[in-house]
């Protein structure tokens, strides 16, 4: 019987079912199921399904905000059911393109991704100076540091992100995720970043993995 819940709960989402989810949120409840279980079974697998269709442009922004908001609702009834100690904490990530780069090109669908998956995400904009990312990534006590750069030119500045974390020694605070259309793996590993995303999607998964881990 969980495991079917756990597919309908997975579909309410993909649905984008507000009150279907709500609903099997509330019967699983009722059924004695553990809510971090059907979380992660039953609506993330759902979650996950839709950040996928996304990526692959078979789901568009308006189909992702509705997904996200019967995730966010149903999400909240489990939650409240959780005691304190176990309750799922919000991964908190800072976004910015680096400085000299003034584009938004894409940022705002990796912002919508991300907050579908119940990350608390922090926009700070383009163009923005190393130190100031890293001290608004202090004030705000995120997890994890986002940047993207779409130019050849601009990417040096995430070597610099990477430097001056170190040499403000807070590196360890943080995992740093890069990416923008002349970014790659091979650029990650040599400027010494956690992890490189191809796309939006390949971001969640990389956070997830990261913070989790």
């Amino acid at each position: 019987m969980s495991n079917e819940l756990f597919e309908l709960a997975a579909q309410s989402i993909i649905d984008g079912d507000e009150a279907k989810a709500v609903e099997i949120a509330k019967r699983a409840l009722a059924e004695g199921l553990d809510p971090l279980e059907v979380i992660e079974k039953g609506f993330t697998v759902g979650i996950n399904k839709v950040g996928d269709l996304f990526d692959r442009g078979k789901f568009f922004l308006p189909e992702l905000m509705v997904s996200s908001d019967a995730m966010k609702n149903a999400v909240t009834i489990l939650n409240d059911a959780i005691p304190p100690a176990e309750q799922t904490k919000s991964i908190k990530a800072l976004i910015a393109t680096v400085e000299g780069d003034i584009h938004d090109i894409g940022k705002g669908l990796v912002v919508s991704l991300f907050r579908v998956h119940g990350m608390d995400v922090y926009d700070i904009g383009n163009d923005i100076p190393v130190d100031e990312i890293i001290d608004k990534a202090l004030e705000y006590e995120v997890d994890v540091i986002g940047t993207s750069a779409l130019l050849n030119t601009t990417m040096k500045n995430m070597k610099k992100l990477e430097d001056a974390l170190r040499e403000r020694g807070v590196r360890d605070k943080f995992k740093t995720i890069i990416g923008g259309a002349p970014v790659t793996q091979r650029y990650a590993d040599k400027i010494g970043a956690d992890a490189y995303a191809e796309n939006a999607n390949d971001g969640v998964k990389k956070i997830l993995e990261m913070v989790k881990a």
